[in-house]
């Protein structure tokens, strides 16, 4: 009789860090899956100052959503709902096994395993406040997941959209009004505001 060969579970081999509000300090493991770039403490530190005030309560939607390093930050800060969207099954299963360690609640923090172009297809039942837009580089992924986010209304008068992208990537074309800009080695870094 044939043995049947069984899938080795992916270990996380890495951590991110939350850097403020009520887990700062916390890390969490993340793993070591193709494409997935968590967001530098640097990086991270600069978003967070932009949007500092402009979170709490707030419904957010993380889409690419990786090691969840946006998603846990904003949460920590007192953000009142995340949506995160996650293509790979082994990373989404590490997004809840750090959901359920910091004891935040399915109500708070929702993960869909899913393709965020296919996701973003249907209109939302309700519009997000803050979105976290930081795909897999050189995937031409951008432009289409922008488009998507104002024809099918994803985004709520004066939300705020941050775009992670790498430095030679064409200008995108959004009516959107950017409001921060900045690089951080090969990482384009802005924040955008719906009008």
């Amino acid at each position: 009789m044939a043995r049947q060969s069984r899938q080795k579970p992916v270990k996380a081999t890495g951590s991110i860090r939350i850097i403020g509000g009520q887990w700062r300090g916390r890390k969490l493991p993340v793993l070591d899956a193709p494409g997935l770039r968590p967001t530098t403490d640097r990086v991270k530190e600069t978003l967070f100052n932009w949007l500092q005030g402009r979170l709490e309560q707030k419904r957010c939607l993380d889409l690419f959503a990786g090691s969840g390093g946006l998603s846990f930050e904003a949460l920590s800060r007192q953000v009142g709902f995340v949506q995160c969207i996650e293509k790979s099954s082994s990373v989404a299963r590490q997004l809840q096994l750090n959901r359920q360690s910091l004891g935040i609640t399915s109500e708070q923090f929702a993960i869909e395993c899913t393709d965020t172009l296919d996701f973003l297809q249907q209109p939302p039942m309700a519009g997000f406040d803050i979105v976290f837009l930081d795909p897999p580089f050189r995937q031409q992924l951008l432009e289409p997941c922008c488009q998507l986010l104002v024809e099918q209304q994803w985004l709520n008068p004066g939300a705020f959209i941050y775009i992670e992208l790498e430095s030679e990537a064409p200008k995108l074309s959004v009516s959107w009004s950017l409001l921060r800009d900045k690089q951080a080695g090969q990482v384009h870094y802005q924040l955008y505001q719906v009008e």
